[in-house]
């Protein structure tokens, strides 16, 4: 929603660019370990440099440019798919097996989530017209689901593993190189220009202390807990948390599909986890 707000103030990639920038710049008090002599960073430079490329230079760049060519529907829509994509790359690149309460959890996460945007009418789907920018959003849940398994499967120095700043400013390091180079290649390719406000400043002390140190931080707890399939599905209360907000901030009531969704989406979160147990 953030990144709807101010898409017209500022580029999109250059968006990424500064919100990994002020991020890496807040968490160096809390892992500059991870510039310190024989801290591995350097050693393992190819695993920090696909997680920051992955994770960092290119899943939220690709978002905001989505949101420049798409609407907040349509890339939640195709954002929803995160569970399906996330199953299907950990069996075919990960050796991860796919259970059949996999498949009913996400499918009915799914469900849930078309029931939100349809705002009850399933029929309404059927009118939505899909737009380039919608393939930028399906190519960066592509690159999520990647980085995700990505996580679990290579190892890290105990010292960084055990201190998440550090695991994650490792990557940020390597990501801001990343978003750097591809804002670079905006600005010469483009006529974009920066329109300083309030508005955009407070958006990006936001985008950089709330879903870049603290959402990531969490979703790598998360994916190292439960792992990746599971913790796909919870992406599906994104829109659900849009609806609640809604309700509370613009005085919505709540309608019937509301709760219709929400039965949908935590059925499919407790069948995927009584898989896990």
């Amino acid at each position: 929603v953030v990144g709807r707000i101010v898409s017209d103030l500022i580029p999109p990639v250059t968006l990424n660019f500064v919100r990994w920038f002020i991020a890496m710049i807040v968490l160096l008090p809390l892992g500059y370990q991870v510039f310190k002599k024989g801290s591995g960073v350097l050693y393992n430079w190819r695993r920090y440099a696909v997680l920051g490329l992955l994770g960092v230079g290119m899943y939220n760049g690709l978002q905001y440019m989505a949101l420049h060519t798409s609407t907040p529907v349509n890339v939640t829509l195709v954002g929803a798919s995160m569970p399906v994509w996330m199953l299907v790359i950990g069996a075919m690149f990960f050796r991860n097996p796919i259970s059949k309460e996999q498949i009913t959890g996400a499918f009915l996460s799914l469900v849930g989530v078309l029931t939100v945007l349809s705002h009850g009418d399933l029929r309404q789907l059927v009118a939505m017209r899909f737009v380039p920018g919608d393939l930028f959003m399906l190519m960066a849940t592509i690159l999520w689901a990647f980085y995700s398994w990505l996580l679990t499967h290579t190892s890290d120095a105990p010292h960084i593993r055990a201190n998440w700043a550090a695991f994650l400013l490792a990557q940020i390091v390597y990501g801001v190189a990343w978003s750097g180079a591809f804002a670079s290649i905006e600005w010469a390719v483009t006529d974009w220009s920066i329109t300083w406000n309030n508005t955009l400043v407070f958006a990006l002390i936001y985008v950089a202390l709330g879903p870049a140190v603290i959402a990531y931080r969490c979703w790598g707890t998360a994916v190292q807990k439960v792992g990746p399939g599971m913790a796909a599905i919870f992406f599906n209360l994104t829109p659900l948390f849009a609806a609640v907000l809604s309700t509370i901030i613009l005085g919505d009531a709540p309608k019937l599909f509301h709760l219709i969704a929400f039965v949908l989406i935590v059925a499919g979160i407790l069948i995927s986890t009584r898989h896990a147990q």
